[in-house]
């Protein structure tokens, strides 16, 4: 029971990065949103990784590639990806989005290492980028026919993509290391990689008004989506084991459906219900055909 309401707390928190990011993003830009959210995260982080950082010096030396991959890929392209859709889109439709992550990994990994479908994971893969393309066309024809598509939308598959290559990185190279110690690494590496991305946005900065709502939604990317989700999903994993714990990733969407229409006022369309269903459904399917290929 504690590991499913630490699964559950996990999900709520990452959908949370899409609820209070998106006024926060309204209001800060994206690579400076980015930057302030990993230098809260690196104090929040420290003083769990600085041991583990202290003990594999060598290793992070000899892994230098693997952790600028991913720390490009997971910590910088992908969330300036995602606030900068929010610009666009709502947040509903960018937590539907995101809830294909395991799709285009499975495509990725076709793509780039060849490695097969089964006919049900096929499936499942179709059944949720079909999901995707009703909610982004709303389902009307003339969307299609027209090709003007909400540019929000467009920017947060772009995110998902990013996020694939991510996913193949930590499945690559997650095993090397320890976990706080890599987070504090890979925390430092995208601080430093988003300082010279600044001068992108330097004329926006003076602009942003420092209220209270805009710091305190800071302070919550910095600390629950950076951290306690990891914390909380790392803990579901080591007890309930990878394939189930992934499962509740599913959630993100249906909370973010309700945070959405509970604390900014979004609509919540029918459109949006059943492309949803469509995207959870076909990731159950390509989740349920892979836990049966993993070793016991």
């Amino acid at each position: 029971m504690k590991a499913y309401l630490l699964l559950i707390l996990a999900a709520i928190f990452y959908a949370g990065n899409l609820i209070v990011g998106k006024p926060v993003a309204q209001e800060i830009p994206p690579i400076t949103l980015s930057l302030f959210r990993y230098l809260i995260a690196l104090v929040v982080i420290f003083p769990f990784g600085y041991r583990e950082w202290k003990n594999n010096k060598d290793l992070w030396k000899k892994e230098w590639k693997a952790i600028l991959a991913l720390s490009a890929t997971g910590l910088v392209l992908f969330n300036i990806f995602v606030y900068l859709a929010l610009n666009y889109t709502t947040s509903i439709n960018a937590g539907i989005v995101e809830a294909t992550a395991p799709i285009f990994t499975l495509i990725l990994t076709f793509l780039l290492f060849n490695e097969r479908f089964s006919h049900k994971q096929l499936i499942g893969v179709f059944i949720s980028l079909f999901g995707v393309f009703f909610v982004i066309t709303k389902g009307s024809l003339e969307v299609i026919m027209s090709l003007q598509f909400n540019s929000g939308d467009l920017i947060m598959i772009l995110a998902m993509i990013t996020w694939a290559f991510y996913s193949i990185f930590i499945k690559q190279h997650t095993w090397k290391f320890p976990t706080y110690g890599a987070l504090l690494v890979m925390t430092v590496v995208a601080i430093i990689m988003f300082i010279p991305l600044m001068s992108i946005e330097i004329g926006q900065i003076q602009t942003i008004n420092w209220s209270w709502e805009v710091i305190s939604g800071l302070l919550y990317l910095g600390i629950f989506p950076s951290l306690a989700a990891l914390i909380a999903y790392n803990k579901g994993i080591a007890a309930i084991g990878p394939s189930r714990a992934s499962v509740f990733l599913n959630l993100i969407p249906v909370f973010t459906m309700i945070g959405a229409v509970i604390f900014l006022g979004e609509q919540l369309t029918w459109i949006q219900v059943v492309g949803a269903l469509f995207v959870i459904f076909g990731v159950l399917i390509t989740n349920r055909v892979k836990t049966t290929n993993e070793p016991s």
